[in-house]
Order: structure tokens, then C-alpha cells, then sequence
């Protein structure tokens, strides 16, 4: 299987249950992995996915709704680039949110979610 990744598309947001969240926002981190084939394409980025449009979807996603949830913002990230992309076979999502609000020392909290067209 082929893939084009886009790994470590950082924004600032204010997804977060609690209101100090809303207030100050804090980094997000979103990887998203793209599987379509590719290996016979010709030169052309009409035939392909279009990294500049991918990024652009993933920040409007990222930077515009806010929600308690990361595991629902990384659903809307990889539904909205299955949609607007169509030579995808499937997408893998990951949302980092590495600040938090922990009780404790930690490295990185994330979400990941695997999406497949039907018939792929």
C-alpha cells in the first residue's frame, strides 16, 4: 500500500473541556497519513492529492469548531478528507494535544483513527 504522509502540522486551538482551554488554547499536532496508489502516476498533481488543500482542510478543521473532544476533531479531520478527496483508498488521523491538563509528568496525549472508503 502507498502512502503520503504529513507529520507534525502544528496549530494553536482551544479544544478542552475545561473554560481555561477556551480562553488560552494551547498546540495541536496532527499527523495524517493519505493511502491511495499512486505508484503510476503521471507527473501531473491533477492526479494526485493535493498536500497544499490537505493542510488547508486540516487547520480550517482544526482552527475553526471547537470541541471538548479530540477524538471528535480527529473524526471530522479524516470524514473531511475522505470527502474532499476522492483517489483516497483511506486516511489515518492523529491529533496530539502534548499540554494537556494532566495531573502528572507525560510526553504526549493523542488520539488515531483509521478511515476506509467501502469497497477499499
Amino acid at each position: 500500500m502507498s502512502r503520503v504522509v504529513l507529520q507534525g502540522l502544528e496549530f494553536h486551538a482551544r479544544h478542552g473541556v475545561y473554560d481555561t482551554e477556551a480562553v488560552l488554547g494551547a498546540r495541536f499536532v496532527v499527523d495524517a497519513e493519505l493511502h491511495y496508489a499512486f505508484a503510476d502516476l503521471n507527473d501531473d498533481l491533477n492526479e494526485a492529492v493535493n498536500y497544499a488543500s490537505v493542510y488547508a482542510a486540516i487547520q480550517e478543521e482544526v482552527t475553526g469548531t471547537r470541541h471538548q473532544l479530540i477524538e471528535v476533531l480527529t473524526a471530522r479531520i479524516g470524514r473531511r478528507l475522505l470527502r474532499d478527496h476522492p483517489a483516497l483508498t483511506a486516511v489515518t488521523v492523529r491529533v496530539h494535544k502534548p499540554f494537556a491538563p494532566l495531573p502528572g509528568v507525560f510526553r504526549d496525549v493523542f488520539t488515531e483513527l483509521t478511515l476506509s472508503r467501502a469497497g477499499s
